[in-house]
């Protein structure tokens, strides 16, 4: 997914930009809006230290660690980080890897999701998991805010700059708690875990209605 010092290597889902909010601002943003999307996911306890398991088990799916953990019957050509012919079918890493709560939990569960690569645009096309931990998900468009920043990979560091960012939302004229920001937000990382923090570019999301998209673009003079 990059280097030590964030260069990033792999696609992302692609996107439409429908603001950048100008300057001046405490905490800066931008208004995406995503076509449907496809991930593998993996629920997990929410007391859970052990980060890596949820995302070996996703790795695993796609062929990181060895051969791919699903029921493909086609070799692909791999760009990154695979190059080689396997079992199953190894596909290619993509970004970011997306945390957020389980809602269907009431245990404080979590959820970590890897977006699939733009040529499985079908549930059909989708290679199906050996490992029955890992699910095969269907995200419908979207649109959503986005705040970038580098750091640390800490709760307590997606936490803070999740309510810096409903502060600035409110502060634009949002009706946004930072309660309902903590609960709703997704923790987007783009890097592997030996970048350094300053070069990570880490990202919080926080979907938006069709409304509060007009509210924003309105204040901004962008309908």
């Amino acid at each position: 997914m990059g280097s030590v010092f964030g260069k990033e290597t792999v696609l992302e889902p692609a996107f439409k930009t429908l603001l950048e909010r100008p300057l001046p601002a405490q905490t800066s943003y931008q208004i995406r809006e995503y076509g449907t999307r496809f991930v593998a996911e993996v629920d997990y306890a929410g007391g859970d230290k052990n980060t890596g398991s949820p995302f070996r088990a996703l790795a695993k799916y796609i062929g990181v660690f060895g051969e791919a953990q699903n029921e493909g019957t086609e070799s692909m050509a791999m760009t990154a980080p695979v190059a080689m012919e396997r079992k199953g079918t190894p596909m290619a890493m993509t970004a970011p890897v997306a945390m957020e709560k389980n809602a269907d939990s009431s245990a404080g569960g979590k959820r970590m999701k890897f977006f699939l690569p733009a040529e499985y645009d079908s549930l059909e096309k989708i290679p199906k998991p050996t490992n029955p931990a890992v699910k095969i998900a269907e995200i419908p468009p979207q649109v959503g805010v986005v705040h970038r920043y580098s750091g640390s990979l800490t709760e307590e560091l997606h936490d803070e700059k999740a309510r810096a960012l409903s502060a600035q939302l409110r502060e634009d004229g949002l009706e946004v708690t930072d309660e309902q920001a903590l609960e709703r937000y997704q923790f987007w990382g783009y890097n592997p875990p030996f970048t350094v923090p300053m070069f990570r570019r880490n990202e919080v999301w926080l979907e938006l209605t069709a409304e509060e998209v007009g509210i924003l673009r309105k204040k901004f003079d962008l309908n």
